[in-house]
């Protein structure tokens, strides 16, 4: 499998207790198969890393947008990782999960609802290496930097992104 990881700098060797413990998936190194979805999320100046992921051997657990996806999510953003995986796989949560995971803990929605709001707009996968026996199988490919990003693609996806969230928030 062909992934890419967006950074500002060349990373042959990644450090999977780098990035935030509260993200997605939880602490990890993260990536994507979307080789466009890389490139239309890089700034200015951005390096695209790639590499080769053998997924043999491994503890692979991959998620679909769906209410274990959501719940999972919802504790990892509270520091409780709640499978034991080398790999986790599934769906990127859209920009709104803070707001949401906000409005469920105030008791304004019920996880249902909110799930709602998390299944509007495009869905990119983002896969999490999660152990040192996982990245033992990443392998650095190569790296392009991105001297100009083209934002008025990104510009448009969040502002459709926007209107459709609104119009689901107006429904429930």
């Amino acid at each position: 499998m062909i992934l890419y990881h967006t950074s500002d700098q060349i990373i042959r060797d990644p450090d999977i207790h780098h990035g935030r413990k509260n993200a997605d998936f939880g602490w990890g190194f993260y990536l994507t198969p979307g080789r466009e979805f890389t490139y239309r999320w890089a700034r200015e100046n951005a390096v695209v890393n790639e590499y080769e992921f053998d997924e043999s051997g491994l503890d692979v657990y991959c998620f679909k947008r769906s209410v274990e996806w959501f719940e999972y999510i919802f504790h990892n953003r509270r520091l409780q990782d709640t499978i034991d995986a080398d790999v986790i796989i599934g769906p990127i949560a859209n920009d709104t999960i803070f707001d949401t995971l906000g409005i469920i803990t105030s008791c304004f929605l019920t996880s249902e609802q909110a799930l709602k709001l998390l299944m509007v707009g495009l869905e990119y996968t983002q896969v999490a290496i999660k152990t040192e026996k996982a990245k033992r199988n990443l392998r650095w490919l190569r790296a392009e930097r991105i001297e100009r990003a083209d934002a008025q693609i990104l510009k448009k996806e969040q502002e459709e992104f926007q209107k459709a969230f609104g119009e689901q928030l107006e429904r429930i």
